[in-house]
């Protein structure tokens, strides 16, 4: 039986209804033709390449649409020029409306011009910095800028304080373009790039070894490496054999490679043991799941020769800037004619010929600029470049990557990422790091070179205070041997930091030349550093670099003691000064008389003829200071001021005594000169030592002339012109920095004294050459000795002595000073209120027991003259007989 041609022609129709409901794939959509550029003979292109694929197929079979991207992939082979090629193919023959590609900067920086002249999007994912969306109209970065990184790379540098780095990089325009943001960030993060290493992208296994053999023989040990997966398998395996994966070293990633890691062969993961790495993080979520599971099974389909290849960030980002793509076309349409072309006539070039894209300007407006929620989390792009996120910071263990830790630009460095970015768990934290070598303890950051057998150490060879430095050199082995209290504090030092390499001390003579051309040769002898009593200045440290001051900082004056003045025969009356002598003198009189006007009318002691009534008060008032007084007192406001001014005699007699007692048995030692203004004033000459600062400290501070200075060599001439005195030849005072003025005193103690506040200065510190490494390392080493005070007491003590040995050390024991009347007011005070307050109570009982008397009607001046005549009488008498009382003050018959 002959079936109808109308039943074929229903089943046709049937099929195709179930294929396009099946897909949900709309068979009338206007075909998008967009071009796909990828390095189809790497892992990375390919799986790129499934990953495009999968998300057109995923976008379209969601519902039906308007529209359908038709992809048109070309391989590049790695070849910029024909990736190039491949672009203008696209244009020219498919005439696409954006081309997703190429993967490399090199070969995106062609095909990008290419964009903007025919007015076509380029969607890369170049990472290069030196291409800028901002400088290209149509092209669009699909991968986070590799400046991104810096910082998060930086961080680590300085969370575990490394001051130097070398950056190993790719010798491409990708590897290049990060240079300068990284050596810029480092440096604002105290951290020093002291070498670039560049190696071809095509380098070969010895050349890889020639450059880390360079590497070997500096001193960093950190190592910033930013290259492309192919290159940074053969160098880290190259860096294995050469032992620079063993303790001691740091290595840490950039994103580019961090991000592949999951491609690396076992071989290489295993040489990259212990590296540290940053790169993108892609949160979890049911999607990502599913569709890894989905792409596992299709790619190894696809590829059955590579079983290793994994899916990575660059492929998620391919996916989700597909699906970006796709709905940017919906939204624009397809345009027909595709583009339009020149009217010019005559020969034209190709891209003259292609013309330029209708739909170009509008595509490109909602591509630079999209928002959504993709597979590789917040899929964001703005103004041509995709937006970073959280950086992921790894560790390679065992093998396989390992999360230790996150940074954001926000939180910075931090153990766990919580969803909404919350700051507020605890920072600068990371989980536990196996470092090179399987080494646990963080990695110091620099070694001496294999190529150094020791290290070489300049001390100053003089003969001055060899206390400080002492150089000798063994007959039998010609060894040279450094002693002093700056070699203990420096060996003590190099035992706190475990440091491994010899010290060879080299002998510089600074009798001629002085400290400074010591420290200006510090390079050009060859010194790794300086170690003496080499003082920090602003002038020597623009030539090296100095650690923390290990001593005592300031500049102090010195001068002789005046001669003991026991043996003087008033000696006696300078425990009080003057003011207070003629105070306690005007008291005792003013006691005598109060206590002489309370008891005369009551006590026949202190009665009689005038003579004796004051002599009686005096030798009352004065017997007091041997408490030998016998009268007895009568009145109680007599008692009351005597006890008030027994108590003021005993405090006076009391410091009086100790301070008798302390000028006459106690060494004082007083300044011949109080203070710098004096030398000047009397022209004396100041010795200091020769080679020091303290020369042109003076003189550029104008505190001294240079023609007043005289310079010195030893503890012994310093003593020997102080003896002479400026007269003789000698000098009034010595200027030195406190350590030589500790030194000098605690030999001549009883001679010398310092006087005055010591001028501040820097200190003695060790230098070392410009970007040293070791200076970091010793400072803080040295500042956790001075907070031990017992260490270097003990060092202070063994050389340069004791400071308890002499008192004055600190110029503190001068000569006893005679007490002031300041210290005794409260006292004064007390006494001379209760004598007045005893001489009111006394007036007032006086007036109110004769106040019959004066309401008589005596006039005022009367009143007054009898007051006068009887306040202090034994007999009072009345107003009218004051006229016939007898010259002698008895009252007439």
């Amino acid at each position: 039986m002959q079936v109808p041609h109308f039943f074929w022609l229903h089943m046709l129709l049937f099929l195709c209804f179930c294929v396009g409901h099946s897909t949900g794939f709309n068979a009338t959509a206007a075909k998008a033709n967009v071009g796909v550029v990828l390095d189809l003979d790497t892992p990375l292109g390919k799986i790129c390449k499934t990953c495009i694929s999968m998300a057109i197929e995923d976008f379209y079979s969601n519902r039906n649409y308007n529209t359908m991207i038709e992809p048109h992939f070309r391989d590049s082979r790695s070849d910029v020029v024909t990736a190039a090629s491949a672009a203008i193919d696209l244009l020219k023959k498919a005439q696409v409306m954006a081309i997703l590609g190429p993967p490399k900067s090199v070969q995106a920086d062609f095909v990008i011009d290419i964009g903007d002249k025919v007015k076509v999007p380029i969607i890369s994912p170049a990472t290069s910095p030196s291409l800028s969306p901002k400088q290209s109209p149509y092209f669009t970065r699909s991968a986070w800028c590799a400046s991104s990184q810096v910082k998060a790379i930086v961080a680590i540098v300085k969370k575990f304080g490394w001051r130097e780095v070398v950056i190993v990089y790719e010798d491409s325009s990708c590897g290049r373009g990060l240079l300068p943001y990284l050596t810029v960030d480092l440096l604002k993060g105290n951290a020093l790039v002291s070498h670039q290493s560049g190696i071809p992208s095509d380098a070969t296994e010895d050349q890889i070894r020639v450059e880390l053999l360079k590497l070997m023989k500096m001193q960093t040990r950190v190592f910033v490496v930013h290259m492309l997966q192919g290159l940074a398998s053969l160098f880290f395996k190259a860096a294995k054999e050469a032992r620079m994966m063993d303790k001691g070293y740091a290595w840490l990633i950039s994103d580019v490679l961090t991000s592949l890691l999951v491609s690396m062969d076992s071989k290489t993961m295993e040489a990259m043991q212990g590296v540290l790495g940053v790169k993108a993080y892609v949160p979890e979520s049911n999607d990502l799941v599913n569709f890894e599971k989905r792409w596992s099974k299709r790619f190894h389909e696809e590829n059955r020769d590579l079983y290793g290849a994994k899916l990575n960030v660059f492929g998620l980002w391919a996916y989700d800037m597909t699906t970006a793509l796709a709905e940017a076309i919906e939204r624009v349409g397809v345009t027909s004619p595709q583009f339009i072309r020149s009217a010019r006539q005559g020969n034209m070039t190709d891209l003259e010929g292609i013309g330029v894209s209708l739909a170009g300007p509008s595509l490109v407006g909602l591509i630079k600029n999209h928002t959504s929620k993709g597979l590789s989390g917040d899929f964001s792009i703005s103004n041509g470049q995709l937006q970073p996120s959280a950086f992921e910071i790894v560790n390679v263990n065992r093998g396989k990557e390992i999360t230790v830790g996150f940074w954001t630009r926000k939180c910075g460095i931090s153990k766990e990422l919580k969803p909404d970015d919350d700051c507020s768990i605890e920072k600068e934290n990371l989980d536990p790091i196996v470092w090179p070598g399987k080494e646990t303890k963080v990695p110091k950051g620099w070694e001496i070179p294999i190529s150094g057998k020791s290290l070489r150490v300049g001390v100053p060879a003089n003969d001055g205070f060899d206390e400080f430095v002492k150089v000798e050199t063994n007959n039998e082995t010609g060894v040279v041997e450094a002693t002093g209290f700056c070699i203990d504090v420096f060996n003590e030092v190099r035992n706190k930091m475990q440091y491994q390499a010899s010290v060879e001390y080299v002998p510089f003579d600074t009798e001629g030349e002085g400290y400074d051309e010591l420290v200006h040769k510090l390079e050009e002898k060859g010194f790794d550093a300086v170690v003496g009593d080499v003082t920090v200045t602003a002038r020597r440290s623009e030539q090296v670099d100095f650690t923390f001051p290990y001593s005592e900082s300031g500049v102090a004056v010195v001068v002789p003691v005046k001669p003991n003045e026991r043996k003087d025969a008033w000696i006696f009356m300078k425990p009080l000064k003057t003011r207070l002598w003629l105070t306690v003198g005007a008291f005792f009189v003013f006691t005598g008389f109060v206590v002489w006007v309370l008891e005369h009318r009551v006590n026949k002691a202190f009665q009689g003829p005038p003579r004796e009534q004051v002599g009686m008060a005096f030798w009352f008032s004065f017997s007091t200071l041997v408490f030998a007084q016998r009268e007895k007192l009568r009145s109680n406001l007599t008692r009351f001021v005597v006890i008030v001014w027994v108590f003021v005699v005993l405090v006076l007699t009391s410091s009086y005594t100790a301070n008798l007692a302390s000028m006459l048995t106690v060494d004082q030692l007083q300044p011949k000169i109080n203070d710098i203004d004096d030398l000047i004033k009397n022209g004396e000459y100041v010795g200091y030592q020769t080679g020091s600062f303290v020369h042109e400290f003076l003189t550029n501070n104008r505190i001294l002339e240079s023609s007043s200075l005289k310079n010195y060599s030893t503890l012994e001439q310093f003593h020997e012109a102080l003896s002479k005195g400026s007269k003789n030849g000698g000098v009034g005072a010595i200027i030195d920095e406190l350590p030589y003025i500790r030194l000098l005193l605690s030999k001549y103690c009883d001679k010398y004294i310092m006087i005055g506040p010591p001028y501040p200065t820097s200190g003695l510190g060790f230098a070392f050459p410009k970007g040293s490494p070791l200076v970091f390392d010793v400072s803080r080493e040295i500042l956790r000795m001075k907070e031990d005070k017992d260490l270097m007491v003990r060092m202070a003590k063994k050389w340069l002595g004791d400071e308890k040995d002499c008192p004055n050390m600190d110029g503190a024991l001068k000569a006893s000073q005679g007490l002031d009347l300041d210290s005794f007011k409260g006292l004064f005070l007390i006494a001379g209120v209760s004598s007045i307050l005893a001489l009111a109570v006394y007036l007032s009982y006086f007036l109110y027991e004769n106040r019959c008397v004066l309401e008589s009607t005596a006039s005022r001046k009367e009143k007054l003259l009898w007051l006068v005549r009887n306040f202090s009488k034994e007999k009072v008498v009345s107003l009218s007989s004051m006229d016939t009382q007898s010259p002698d003050g008895a009252v007439g018959v």
